[in-house]
């Protein structure tokens, strides 16, 4: 009897031992996970991006998500230094003109995204794309736009001219740009970065096959050269500065003396928000071939660094789902990178702006591949830094553009 006693003791031991094992168990994989997530803006974004991050948390109850907001200009000089010294985020903010300079601090997701079955097919393809390196997926998208032309409605209508049309021709717009060009009030502001998405618009490369700068080949020649004598011979655009303090391109829209300017979906709502006229859009003008559109956008990867990728996956799938994008969409943060739940941002935010939805459905449907290498950002500075030598007439377009070639690799 007293055997059996012993045994059954012993036996009520092991099950202790065990349940105490399973306990430990559940009480690890149940964890508090706190996890950073670092992007540009500033306060006053805080409210939108903490009931994202509240989502997280509603899905996966140990996983907290904390943002954190730098200033654009300040996030791209912080991004390597944290990256570096161990400081970097857990999630972090990408876009994807600078992925080709940035991919290195993020993890590819790749295999999380073959485990999850995860499906980026629910994406704008363009920007699936561009958040990639190598055919190497390093963030998930939260939003997408190509470039547009906005146009002051009040004063097409007052020149008597009809409002832009999707296919229309970059005759049309410099026809429209002179007639609108008027003293100190102009047709169009140019800006640097109209130099990589207009040539585009009309055919021209600035690429060769080896993904390499090749600024002096006569297509891209003679499309930058349109622009220039724009500005240059038709006087339709005053030229644009790069110092500190110098008026922006939107700046004269805002301010309705330019009549056209080219910018994105990103800052589309607030531009109307913030004038006092009528904002419509329309694709770029095309040249002779068909319409053909660059498209950028953001996102959020997770950080090579982090200890916490499997978690932080798991949020960012939450950051960058359904819910999330259709926050961010109905207040008029983002144009989704979801392709379903852009109508939120159509329907809601976008409702009152003159062919919004015609123009990106448009847009979307002739994109072509935004091109850009490591060296990208160089290139655009170099653009800011030398084509005002031709819009002033202090030199010829092939002679700057020639200049600048000699600077990249």
């Amino acid at each position: 009897m007293r055997r059996h006693i012993v045994k059954f003791t012993h036996q009520l031991a092991a099950l202790a031992l065990a349940g105490t094992a399973i306990l430990s168990t559940a009480s690890f994989a149940q964890e508090q996970v706190n996890l950073t997530w670092q992007m540009w803006g500033d306060e006053k974004d805080t409210p939108l991006f903490q009931s994202l991050a509240d989502l997280v948390t509603a899905e996966y109850p140990n996983i907290k998500v904390t943002p954190q907001f730098s200033g654009w200009t300040d996030y791209w000089t912080r991004l390597p230094v944290l990256a570096s010294s161990g400081q970097i985020a857990d999630l972090v903010a990408m876009q994807s003109m600078r992925m080709p300079s940035f991919y290195g601090v993020l993890e590819p997701l790749d295999p999380f995204i073959a485990a999850d079955n995860f499906d980026k097919s629910a994406f704008e393809s363009s920007i699936i794309s561009g958040l990639s390196a190598d055919g190497v997926q390093y963030a998930l998208p939260y939003d997408v736009g190509p470039w547009l032309m906005f146009y002051n409605r009040d004063k097409f209508a007052e020149a008597g001219l009809a409002e832009p049309k999707p296919d229309w021709t970059f005759d049309d717009f410099k026809a429209a740009a002179e007639k609108l060009t008027s003293g100190d009030n102009y047709g169009y502001a140019v800006q640097a970065f109209d130099f990589v998405a207009q040539p585009v618009a009309l055919g021209a490369e600035y690429f060769n096959d080896a993904n390499a700068f090749d600024l002096t080949n006569p297509g891209y020649e003679a499309a930058v050269g349109k622009l220039v004598d724009l500005v240059a011979v038709a006087k339709a655009s005053p030229v644009f500065a790069s110092g500190a303090g110098a008026q922006t391109g939107s700046g004269r829209f805002a301010a309705g003396n330019a009549a056209m300017v080219i910018d994105g979906p990103w800052s589309l709502l607030t531009t109307q928000a913030s004038v006092g006229f009528k904002v419509g859009v329309a694709p770029l003008p095309r040249g002779e071939g068909p319409s053909r559109y660059i498209t950028a956008g953001s996102g959020w990867g997770i950080s090579a660094a982090s200890q916490h990728k499997d978690e932080a996956f798991k949020a960012l799938k939450v950051l960058t789902g359904p819910k999330a994008a259709e926050i961010l969409a109905s207040a008029g943060r983002a144009l989704p990178g979801r392709l379903a739940e852009q109508k939120f941002w159509y329907d809601v935010a976008a409702k009152d702006i003159a062919g919004a939805r015609e123009t990106l459905q448009y847009s979307f449907d002739h994109s072509t591949p935004f091109r850009l290498n490591e060296s990208w950002n160089e290139f655009e500075n170099l653009l800011t830094q030398y084509l005002p030598l031709a819009l002033n007439g202090d030199n010829t377009t092939d002679a700057v553009l020639a200049d600048i070639q000699s600077q990249l690799p």
